[in-house]
């Protein structure tokens, strides 16, 4: 059921995750005169949340916009498995962009993962971050000697990656799958108490919450302005969009698509019936599931996408998705107990290449935006920050292109 006081998120999610507020969740407030900072970021999920932090610790000036509960949209249905494999394999990139650009893509997402770490330990996040391994299990026409041939191409690329045949999989991890890429270096997180962690952290460097709905968007002039709902505008040297799936009218892509995903959290598991590690898994086919556990022991399980975006359609299909997430765990996971006391669902943005939006707005040389994850959300969450940090203080790096919302569609 959604949460009363959450009604308009109903198009980014539905239902409700396993997540629990931040105890340090600060409260927006209405912005009740025109104001002025040096950079103002609409949206106030996990995107917003890092950028805020990233800018707040640089010294600057900084209001964030959310017309909702700030981490109670798209944030609240991510099940956080903050992996750097990308949801295009490494060949598929490389059949794309050439050896070269994929294997840096894919380094940079694993740095980006140790950056999150990072940041995560050295202001003591009370977020739940952990370090995980991962296990990408053959599926479909995805069989050992693709996986084979995938990890071979990410040793070359110096990423960290062992293949693990049927015996050895079953026996460590109790997978009844022909094979496995089994890597470490990705990680888990609760995402609310994340978010919520790194708003309190901007609010306490003096960083502005500001509760109201962005109606107007200008990044043309000699500074960018944003005009609220309740009538007050506020202007900046730079605008970041930082809004989800939902991009405005003056953000066009042609890469990019809204598709939607559904999830469910079972009861606390005994010991024994969870895998070891505990790892994150997920498949190696177009239409993957994905899961992980959480401290308390549940079996988070996700996947079934499909490529709409109308919220009612997809809350139509909660019920049959649910039972399809079921029926695949029980597969996977037969030792699980399928017990079920969350079932949710959300919408969320992806890319032809699978590799984010970041950057500056074409036409709009004062506006910033980060859209397009996939299956990466919170990695590359934290890309986006940096890569927009680096922006506003006039850096540009060359492997910026990579992520550019005007890079050439593929092929």
């Amino acid at each position: 059921m959604l949460d009363p006081e959450d009604t308009r998120h109903a198009d980014l999610r539905s239902g409700a995750g396993p997540w629990q507020p931040g105890a340090l969740r600060p409260a927006g407030r209405p912005l009740e005169q025109d104001t002025r900072c040096d950079v103002v970021i609409v949206g106030g999920g996990i995107t917003g949340a890092l950028v805020a932090e990233h800018m707040t610790a640089l010294g600057l000036d900084i209001v964030v916009i959310d017309r909702e509960r700030e981490g109670f949209g798209s944030t609240a249905a991510s099940t956080a498995m903050l992996q750097w494999e990308i949801d295009l394999p490494l060949r598929e990139l490389a059949a794309l962009y050439g050896f070269a650009s994929a294997a840096e893509i894919y380094r940079l997402s694993f740095e980006a993962v140790e950056g999150l770490h990072r940041l995560a330990a050295t202001l003591a996040l009370p977020c739940g971050f952990a370090p995980r391994r991962t296990v990408y299990l053959a599926a479909a026409e995805i069989g050992a000697r693709e996986l084979r041939d995938e990890t071979e191409l990410r040793q070359r690329a110096g990423l960290p990656s062992d293949l693990v045949e049927h015996a050895a999989l079953l026996g460590s991890f109790g997978f009844d799958r022909e094979a496995a890429i089994v890597s470490p270096g990705s990680a888990e997180v609760d995402p609310l108490s994340l978010c919520h962690a790194l708003l309190a952290r901007a609010a306490e460097r003096g960083a502005r919450i500001v509760r109201d709905e962005a109606v107007g968007f200008d990044g043309t002039a000699r500074s960018a302005a944003i005009t609220l709902a309740g009538g007050a505008v506020v202007e900046a040297s730079h605008l970041v969009l930082a809004t989800g799936y939902v991009m405005p009218d003056c953000v066009n892509d042609d890469l990019h698509s809204v598709a939607s995903s559904w999830a469910i959290a079972t009861l606390p598991q005994p010991p024994q019936a969870l895998w070891p590690g505990p790892a994150l898994v997920w498949e190696a086919s177009e239409d993957y599931c994905y899961c992980r556990t959480t401290a308390e022991g549940r079996i988070v399980f996700g996947g079934e996408d499909e490529d709409i975006d109308d919220p009612a359609r997809r809350e139509a299909l909660g019920p049959a998705k649910t039972e399809a997430l079921i029926a695949r765990l029980r597969a996977l996971v037969p030792a699980a107990r399928l017990e079920l006391n969350h079932a949710w669902s959300g919408a969320f943005g992806q890319t032809e290449d699978g590799l984010p939006l970041i950057g500056r707005v074409p036409g709009q040389p004062r506006m910033l935006a980060a859209y397009g994850y996939g299956g990466n959300g919170i990695t590359f969450s934290f890309m986006a920050s940096r890569v927009i940090g680096a922006l506003v203080r006039g850096h540009e790096e060359g492997w910026f292109r990579h992520f550019a919302i005007d890079r050439p569609r593929p092929g």
